[in-house]
């Protein structure tokens, strides 16, 4: 049976994958690994796994195919160079790093290796955003999140939040862009707002980030002659067209990491590592996110945006 680690046990991992981890067990021999004696005693009592191991160096002893990192992003090239040169395939949260040409030094180490590296980018997985993306050609794309009133350094969010606004909207063009805007906006360190502009020769998708919206909210758009079409908080479809509007929800069953787009990743990654599939996330278009989102805090630096 195919055997995968889970490095780092933290909120990220708990919420959003151990429990899809868990329905996976028929398939998968998963290891989990933290140097937290009770938190591993308490993870495999609720899941019901059974392989363990105390640090990475343990973890690639027992010959995993793959590991997922969920480790804080400054510990996450140090992890991946290390798994990618004992030639284990990696999967590991976004950011890959907060430094874009070492994104990029990564996917050349993981392509030489012949391994996969995919970066977590889970809404483009997200089934309704799925559908969105299939609406082709895309003319206008808005994605856009907001937060009610939330303080963070431009650093961080730059790096947290705005990977998946910009992923979602590079996924949803369809098109490597050829001229891009950036914007921020911050008041004593502090982000307020983040844009990008994307264009193509035939399109252009807006990228925006508000952290003092007054509600909390994410939509996701495409525009073309078919009609407007819209993804509301990864749980609402609508299309509006010829004057009339449609609109699909998700059966009250559906669990909610299937809707999120985190169930479908991982069964992704899992056929791609079984040699079913390519990578699921390419490296061109997560390289690319970085980069945006490394200009965009390029951008706040020469404007002394930053603390």
């Amino acid at each position: 049976m195919l055997k995968i680690g889970v490095l780092g046990l933290g909120n990220i991992a708990q919420k959003a994958y151990l429990p899809v981890m868990a329905q996976l067990q028929d398939q998968v021999d998963w290891v989990l690994c933290t140097r937290n004696v009770a938190k591993l005693k308490n993870l495999q009592q609720k899941f019901g796994f059974a392989h363990t191991a105390a640090d990475l160096d343990a973890l690639l002893a027992q010959q995993p195919t793959a590991i997922f990192i969920h480790t804080p992003t400054p510990t996450h090239a140090t992890y991946i160079e290390k798994c990618l040169r004992a030639g284990v395939h990696v999967y590991v949260d976004k950011p890959v790093s907060a430094n874009a040409a070492e994104v990029k030094r990564l996917y050349q180490l993981a392509a030489q290796q012949g391994l996969l590296l995919t970066a977590g980018f889970n809404r483009r997985f997200a089934p309704l955003n799925a559908k969105l993306q299939q609406r082709q050609p895309a003319q206008i794309v808005l994605v856009q999140k907001n937060r009610v009133a939330t303080a963070q350094p431009v650093p961080f969010v730059l790096f947290d939040l705005m990977p998946h606004v910009v992923d979602t909207a590079l996924f949803l063009l369809g098109q490597t862009p050829t001229h891009y805007h950036y914007r921020v906006l911050a008041q004593d360190g502090l982000l307020q707002q983040a844009s990008v502009v994307l264009e193509t020769p035939t399109a252009t998708a807006y990228a925006l980030l508000n952290m003092q919206a007054g509600a909390n909210s994410e939509t996701a758009e495409l525009q073309n002659p078919q009609g407007i079409a819209q993804v509301t908080n990864l749980a609402t479809y609508s299309v509006q067209a010829n004057g009339v509007t449609t609109q699909q929800v998700f059966p009250d069953w559906t669990p909610n990491l299937e809707r999120r787009g985190f169930a479908p990743l991982i069964r992704a990654f899992i056929a791609a590592v079984q040699g079913q599939q390519v990578n699921p996330v390419s490296p061109a278009s997560s390289i690319l996110t970085h980069e945006v989102c490394q200009n965009l805090l390029v951008y706040a630096q020469k404007n002394k945006l930053t603390k």
